[in-house]
């Protein structure tokens, strides 16, 4: 089990060190203007962590009866009205008995064939649940419960698990007994080294050693993704193919494409028959011969791909499927007209009409 006091260790040290950082501003140099010291208030503000010591408890109180109340109005939705449900989130409670009140062990979580693990089964300390509940819920609504509907909502999960009975009334006054209840209390260890000391009860040193390299050290390894060439552009250029929002951008294949093994038969038409196809399929409402209208003139095109070899495929294809990016962000679509036709403007883009 990872120790839950432990991870609050953690958080109380980092944010021990957010208050010396603004304490010791005025040794910080000058950025210009950037920021400003924290001040003792916005520090406190941040510094809401409990600790299983109950350091950090604030003063406050409430029953099992508003716990409820509170629950079924902001909780039972994710939770189920007796936190037992699994449809949202895991449930909160099940898996205890009263065996595991008295010995502080749920023995359930030794018990392979009862595979559920709840909130109530695993947690430690009251202080954890106190804290999570207090600094991440409503899912919705984090940090928008008071410190009275906390101590409720505590209450009311313990009254469910058998913890404490339904008159209770939680505060900080009284949760030290209340911890002597907890079912999973004995549960926790510090015995797995991932933050050594012996003032936690933890292991002398950590289970992993390891030293930083200070001479002769290796060159720093570049991870990258590639494409073989022979397959860069197997499916066409993929810079082309993407969505025009969103932060994924395919990377230029077009470049060193292979020459595709097997190109369409030589079609030879007149210049002025391919321009009449242009035309009769609205090409020219975009395109002109050697002028920019929405995408670039014919002209642009045939001077980009000249001496490629696999041109009249690539220039097919994208006549076809559409695309952007190659000219900008303005998205061609795709175009669905007869084959013919198709290779024949390809072709007299591609710069291989008669003279």
């Amino acid at each position: 089990m990872f120790s839950c006091r432990d991870f609050v260790f953690v958080g109380a040290a980092a944010l021990a060190i957010c208050a010396a950082s603004a304490q010791a501003a005025s040794d910080l140099p000058d950025f210009a203007g950037i920021g400003r010291p924290a001040t003792p208030k916005e520090v406190a503000a941040w510094d809401i962590d409990v600790r299983p010591d109950f350091k950090g408890l604030p003063v406050g109180s409430g029953s099992v009866a508003r716990g409820q109340t509170v629950w079924e109005d902001k909780c039972a939705s994710c939770h189920g009205v007796f936190g037992d449900s699994n449809e949202v989130f895991n449930p909160v409670v099940g898996g205890t008995t009263k065996d595991d009140l008295n010995t502080g062990h749920v023995a359930r979580l030794d018990d392979r064939g009862y595979p559920g693990r709840t909130t109530l089964m695993k947690v430690s300390t009251v202080s954890t649940l106190w804290d999570y509940i207090n600094r991440a819920m409503p899912w919705t609504q984090p940090k928008s419960l008071t410190v009275e509907e906390v101590y409720g909502v505590t209450a009311y999960l313990l009254n469910l698990g058998g913890v404490v009975p339904d008159d209770f009334v939680l505060s900080n006054g009284n949760m030290a007994e209340v911890q002597k209840r907890v079912p999973n209390r004995n549960g926790m260890t510090t015995q797995h080294a991932l933050w050594p000391g012996k003032e936690l009860g933890g292991a002398a040193r950590p289970d992993l050693q390891g030293s930083r390299c200070m001479t002769n050290c290796a060159a720093q390894p570049r991870v990258a993704s590639m494409l073989p060439d022979f397959a860069r552009n197997a499916h066409g250029n993929l810079a082309e193919q993407n969505r025009l929002v969103g932060a994924q951008r395919g990377a230029n294949t077009a470049g060193t494409a292979p020459t595709a093994a097997a190109e369409p038969a030589a079609v030879k038409p007149a210049a002025v028959s391919a321009i009449a196809l242009l035309q009769q399929h609205s090409c020219t409402a975009c395109h002109g011969i050697d002028s920019q209208i929405v995408g670039p003139s014919f002209k642009a095109v045939s001077d980009k791909y000249a001496g490629q070899g696999d041109a009249l495929v690539y220039l097919s294809g994208k006549i076809r499927t559409g695309g952007s990016g190659v000219w900008g962000a303005i998205p061609m679509p795709a175009q669905n007209l007869p084959e013919a036709d198709l290779k024949a403007i390809a072709q007299w883009i591609a710069g291989r009409w008669a003279n």
